[in-house]
């Protein structure tokens, strides 16, 4: 990527997000309880369910995290016979994961392919796109047993679908964007390209102050048992 397009897409972006700074967290290291929307996590938390279940995720390791919750889900629903109302099951991302809570654009206008190593099987080359996004499942088809069932959907927007919260790290995102500007010498401050990161949130995503804090309020106060995929 040509770094005079990476500089303009910054300053772009940055400018974009900026329309909709009142409504996101703001764009520094540490989060204050008046910063995030913690009312929006308190009601998550809240959800009537008889079964609660974190996923911890840092690694992004081939997305293989996307197909043990499509596991959970059809084992809720399926092997237990459960209705989707009885189970919740949250996807706390951070580290390079939190990065797939981005959209198309970002990763278009920003190296985050190269940033945590992850390249697209269809071109050989530096992700510039979310390769976990979007579903190619059948919407029709409502067959567990087959591979083109929404049952059997392990992209991002096929577990939404399914009712799956998914949470993004600001504390994250704010060491992910210095840890860019210094090692693609982008310009601008961190905070703009939090901000301008902040933008492409994918739809539905909550952001949390700190995914290790999150993670022990869910266990604490929500019950939600705790897995990780190793």
């Amino acid at each position: 990527m040509n770094l005079d397009r990476k500089q303009f897409l910054v300053r772009s972006l940055a400018g974009a997000a900026a329309l909709a700074a009142g409504t996101m967290a703001a764009g520094q290291l540490v989060d204050t309880r008046a910063d995030w929307r913690g009312r929006d996590f308190r009601r998550m938390l809240a959800r009537p369910a008889r079964y609660r279940q974190v996923y911890d995720i840092i690694a992004v390791d081939n997305g293989i995290f996307l197909n043990n919750i499509k596991n959970s889900l059809n084992g809720f629903q399926f092997g237990l016979g459960l209705a989707p109302r009885e189970f919740h099951v949250v996807a706390a991302l951070h580290g390079p994961a939190n990065l797939l809570n981005l959209n198309h654009a970002a990763w278009a206008g920003y190296p985050l392919g190269e940033f945590i190593g992850l390249k697209d099987p269809q071109t050989g080359t530096w992700a510039r796109r979310n390769l976990f996004l979007d579903s190619d499942a059948v919407a029709a088809n409502h067959n567990p047993d087959s591979e083109r069932s929404v049952y059997q959907d392990k992209s991002i927007t096929g577990l939404k679908a399914r009712g799956v919260n998914f949470l993004a790290c600001h504390t994250a995102l704010e060491e992910q964007s210095r840890a860019m500007i210094q090692r693609f010498r982008l310009q601008g401050t961190p905070e703009e390209l939090v901000r301008a990161l902040l933008s492409h949130m994918l739809p539905g995503t909550l952001v949390v102050a700190a995914m290790v804090m999150a993670v022990a309020v869910l266990q604490t106060d929500g019950h939600f048992s705790y897995i990780t995929v190793a």
